[in-house]
């Protein structure tokens, strides 16, 4: 793909002081510790739409339907969908605004308060840095369909040294290399569609079973409010990175232009690829069609994708979507080296982490925040393969809650940003983009998230298994945890709506008052 113009112009850097207004310790000075936007459109928009596109979708969908049935599904992931529509509606709005590569911690510290913030952080800098442990432990699982006799670790290893190396590089060489991984998984995806629609029309492949899935409303919604319910939750894992954008905004040239364009595109693209790709699977392959229930990355034989293109007469469906879950499990290691690294470095330069973690590179890459989130994960695949399978395991658990904390503070950021802006004598039309179904929009998605936390394990709950309460639950009571001791610590409080602090990056500041002279 041809560079743009603006791919060509030198990378700017962010002035670190003008991202850590809202902080209170001490900050990196040197000019060498800033961040340089070097991620351009085409980068934010891919980053945006492959971060919800990966095994979730590639292998564990056929578990959702089997288990609520096609309609049940279908109906779960659109609603998860327009909770997750309304949520990158409230993100956008501060991003645009605010485009700080902290974001939401930097969003929860300046408009709920700085202990808010500070679990904010944590808690996503430590659900990213374990899901890197875990998408090595999966790549390793994968080398063993073409190479069986490697041990596992040794790939986990060669891949961590991998997206190591490409996150010190740069901003740019991050973005490129996702771009391109993406890129893989969209085209899987458009594919996928493509020869779905042709096998029920029965243009391709033997016979087309129809729409005869669809005709019995029992099997359609197997299970019925329960089993959507229960869906509901793997559903929302499966969205999970799309707030990446938010954390890319802080590098993104022209940010207050590309972040409302990349949200505005990525919702629509999402929907499309879940909707059609869980209304292809219900139509070709029955719900009680045994293959449906794997879930793991090993079982690639029996993805619904590899099944869909094995009936369509692909003869190397299953070396194809290993191939593709491969890119799926790397793409998501990748963005979750890079979003971690960069929320590390927010909170050193808000005075929330170690202050060495401020410092980049003559590149502007945070190189002692990037090599500390690839020790967890060297830690984290580690533990897995010498035989801490239990402790791995709920250390997973713990990560796994932390991405609908996340969520949940960034409805609550919104809903006080918007109030905090108009009580400061500002419109709303001074807004680079605006969320527009405010205050629904945030209300109704922080509602929906509660019941998606509560709801994480109902099944363990209501059968008395307590240790398997814990392990489901045990990231919300950290989260507590970690917000009521650091408000205990700092005193700190709510931040008033007219002492909040609405400035955007200097260099932003700059751009906008260059393009009005």
């Amino acid at each position: 793909m041809s560079r743009t113009t603006a791919e060509l112009e030198p990378e700017s850097p962010v002035r670190p002081g003008a991202a850590t207004a809202a902080g209170s310790g001490t900050t990196p000075t040197a000019l060498d510790n800033e961040l340089k936007r070097g991620l351009s459109s085409r980068h934010l928009q891919m980053i945006a739409i492959g971060g919800a596109i990966g095994t979730g979708l590639f292998v564990a969908s056929g578990g959702t339907i089997s288990q609520a049935g096609p309609g049940g599904a279908l109906v779960a992931y659109a609603l998860v969908g327009l909770m997750v529509f309304l949520l990158m509606q409230s993100l956008g709005e501060m991003a645009a605004k605010i485009p700080v590569a902290g974001s939401f911690q930097t969003f929860a510290t300046r408009f709920v308060s700085p202990s808010f913030g500070f679990a904010i952080g944590w808690n996503y800098w430590f659900n990213w840095a374990i899901t890197v442990a875990a998408e090595l432990v999966a790549a390793g699982i994968i080398m063993d369909f073409w190479f069986p006799g490697v041990p596992g670790w040794i790939w986990a290893g060669v891949f961590l040294v991998l997206l190591t190396g490409l996150n010190a590089l740069s901003a740019r060489s991050f973005g490129e290399s996702e771009f391109w991984l993406s890129m893989i998984k969209v085209s899987a995806v458009i594919l996928f569609l493509i020869a779905g629609v042709l096998m029920i029309l029965g243009i391709l492949g033997n016979d087309s079973p129809g729409m005869s899935n669809w005709q019995n409303r029992e099997d359609v919604f197997h299970g019925g409010w329960v089993s959507i319910i229960s869906v509901f939750m793997i559903a929302g894992f499966s969205f999970q990175g799309t707030e990446l954008v938010g954390v890319a905004a802080g590098e993104a040239k022209n940010p207050r232009r590309e972040v409302p364009k990349a949200i505005r595109n990525v919702f629509w693209r999402i929907m499309i690829f879940y909707i059609g790709a869980i209304f292809i699977i219900g139509c070709l392959i029955p719900f009680t069609d045994p293959s449906l229930l794997a879930s793991g990355e090993a079982d690639v034989a029996a993805s619904p994708f590899t099944l869909v293109f094995e009936r369509a007469g692909i003869a190397f469906a299953a070396a194809l979507m290993n191939a593709v879950i491969l890119t799926a499990i790397l793409s998501a290691g990748n963005s979750g080296l890079y979003a971690s690294t960069r929320m590390l470095y927010s909170m050193a330069h808000d005075g929330k982490a170690p202050k060495i973690f401020g410092r980049t590179n003559s590149r502007g890459v945070p190189i002692p925040a990037l090599l500390a989130t690839a020790a967890v994960g060297l830690f984290g695949f580690l533990s897995a393969i010498v035989g801490q399978g239990a402790a791995y395991a709920w250390l997973l658990n713990v990560s796994g809650l932390c991405g609908f904390i996340v969520w949940a503070g960034i409805a609550i950021s919104h809903y006080r940003f918007r109030r905090g802006f108009l009580a400061q004598g500002n419109k709303v039309s001074d807004l680079p983009y605006k969320a527009s179904f405010f205050p629904i929009g945030p209300l109704l998605a922080f509602a929906v998230l509660i019941l998606v936390i509560a709801g994480q394990n109902y099944q363990a709950v209501l059968a008395g298994h307590g240790l398997e309460v814990l392990s489901s639950y045990i990231g919300l009571p950290i989260f507590l945890g970690l917000w009521l001791v650091h408000r205990m610590v700092t005193k700190s409080r709510v931040v008033p709506l007219l002492d909040m602090d609405l400035s955007a990056p200097q260099d932003v500041e700059d751009e906008l008052a260059t393009q009005a002279n």
